[in-house]
């Protein structure tokens, strides 16, 4: 067996402990790391209901305006209205509108999201706009919210 030169020895030696103390302060400072997270953090349980209030927020874009909507060809277009619209179309029409108007698909994503041919997806979005316009232009006015 031949062994190895003291200087390599010493080498290896010195590296062995520069990697154990390179470990050791690593593992020191993610231990006082930790606790220091952990001091800053607290539990829901023991916060205050003012401070409950600062976690979260309201939408009131659309709180208190019930008569909102808009103006189209002389016609008053209310919130509710096209709620109303969408909500008459079949649920597989109400769908293609939804993913390609209010999502941004193409008709082909459409087609591939719901397996069905693209000619199906163009067929339902483009009578559901039809029916949609007729559905407002025929109850814009005697709507009541």
């Amino acid at each position: 067996m031949i062994e190895p030169d003291r200087t390599e020895w010493q080498v290896r030696c010195a590296f062995n402990a520069f990697c154990k103390r390179v470990l050791k302060n690593e593992a020191i400072n993610i231990y006082n790391e930790r606790q220091q997270r952990q001091e800053k953090e607290t539990t829901f349980s023991n916060l205050t209901p003012q401070e409950e209030n600062q976690l979260f927020t309201l939408d009131k874009q659309y709180e208190g305006e019930e008569g909102q909507g808009f103006q189209v060809d002389g016609k008053n277009i209310t919130l509710k209205l096209l709620a109303e619209a969408m909500r008459t179309l079949p649920i597989e029409k109400r769908k293609t509108v939804l993913l390609y108007y209010f999502f941004d698909k193409s008709d082909v994503e459409i087609a591939e999201l719901l397996e069905i041919p693209r000619s199906t997806v163009q067929y339902r979005r483009t009578s559901s706009f039809k029916w949609l316009k007729r559905f407002l232009e025929e109850h814009a006015d005697d709507w009541d919210d």
